[in-house]
C-alpha cells in the first residue's frame, strides 16, 4: 500500500485534534484552541516518523502511550496532577476504542490498512471526515450561542470568600462573554465585592472587550458560588468574579455556570 506523507500528516492532524478536542470538552479543560492545534501538530509528525524506527510489540505501545501523554500535557491547561491524568486518560481511552472500531469496520468493509509501530496507516482517509464535522459542530455551537437570547429570569445567588459572604439576584447572561485565562468571569457592583475581599484579594485588572468597546475590569477569585432555586442549591466552586465600576445593581452570572 502506497501512503504519502502529506496525506499522513493531515489525517494525524484530523485524528488527533479530533480527540483531543473531544478529550478537552469531556474533562472542562479550560486551555485554548492554539493549544490543541499545537499538540495536534505535533502528534501528527510524531506519528508519521515514529513507524520509520521499525518498533513493535511493547516498545511500540509504550511510547504510543508515552506521546500521547506528551501532546495531552501540551494541549491542556491544568491547575493539579490530578487534571492531567483525567484528561489523558480520557484521550487514550477514546485512542484505543476508536482504533479498534475502524480496524474493525476495515474488515468488515474489506479496505485496505497497515498497522504498525502503534499506529494504523489507511487508504481511507477516516480521520478527515471526523474533524470536519466536528468543526461543523463547533461552529454549530458557537453560532447557536450567538443566537441564543439572553437569559433574564432572575435567580438568588450566595457568594464566598471565606468567611466572608453576600448574597444578590442577578440573572445569567448569555451576552456575557468575559472570560480569563479560559475562565468565565461573572460580575457583581462594586458595594457587593467590598463586602467580600480588600485590594489585596483582587487577582489582577485585565482589558476586556464587549459591545460598547474595551474597559478594565478587577477580578478575583471567590471560594464558592451558590445559586438557589425552588427546590435545590446548585454550588459551583472556585469561580472568578469582575467588579462593576457601579456601586449596585445585581449579579450578571456567566452562562458556562449553567453547564459547570
Amino acid at each position: 500500500m502506497q501512503v504519502y506523507v502529506e496525506l499522513a500528516l493531515v489525517e494525524n492532524f484530523c485524528m488527533d485534534f479530533t480527540l483531543l478536542y473531544c478529550a478537552k470538552l469531556i474533562c472542562k479543560n479550560p486551555a485554548r484552541i492554539w493549544r490543541v492545534v499545537a499538540a495536534s501538530v505535533l502528534g501528527a509528525c510524531f506519528a508519521v516518523v515514529f513507524p520509520l524506527f521499525n518498533l513493535g510489540g511493547v516498545w511500540a505501545v509504550a511510547i504510543k502511550i508515552i506521546s500521547g501523554l506528551i501532546i495531552c500535557l501540551l494541549a491542556g491547561k491544568f491547575k493539579s496532577f490530578k487534571a492531567y491524568l483525567k484528561m489523558s486518560a480520557v484521550f487514550l481511552g477514546f485512542t484505543f476504542v476508536l482504533g479498534g472500531a475502524i480496524i474493525a469496520i476495515f474488515t468488515l468493509a474489506g479496505w485496505e490498512y497497515s498497522e504498525g509501530g502503534g499506529y494504523l496507516l489507511s487508504s481511507v482517509p477516516i480521520g478527515i471526515p471526523m474533524f470536519g464535522a466536528l468543526i461543523l459542530v463547533i461552529f454549530a455551537r458557537k453560532l447557536a450561542a450567538r443566537l441564543k437570547k439572553t437569559d433574564k429570569t432572575v435567580v438568588e445567588c450566595g457568594i464566598f470568600c471565606g468567611e466572608k459572604y453576600v448574597r444578590l439576584s442577578g440573572f445569567f447572561d448569555s451576552g456575557n462573554k468575559v472570560y480569563y485565562s479560559g475562565q468565565p468571569v461573572s460580575v457583581i457592583p462594586l458595594t457587593a465585592a467590598l463586602k467580600l475581599i480588600d485590594e489585596t484579594g483582587i487577582k489582577k485588572t485585565v482589558k476586556i472587550h464587549t459591545v460598547a468597546g474595551s474597559k478594565k475590569l478587577k477580578i478575583f477569585t471567590a471560594d464558592k458560588i451558590e445559586i438557589y432555586k425552588a427546590d435545590k442549591t446548585e454550588t459551583i466552586g472556585k469561580v472568578l468574579i469582575g467588579i462593576s465600576p457601579h456601586a449596585s445593581g445585581g449579579a450578571v452570572l456567566h452562562p458556562d455556570l449553567m453547564e459547570d
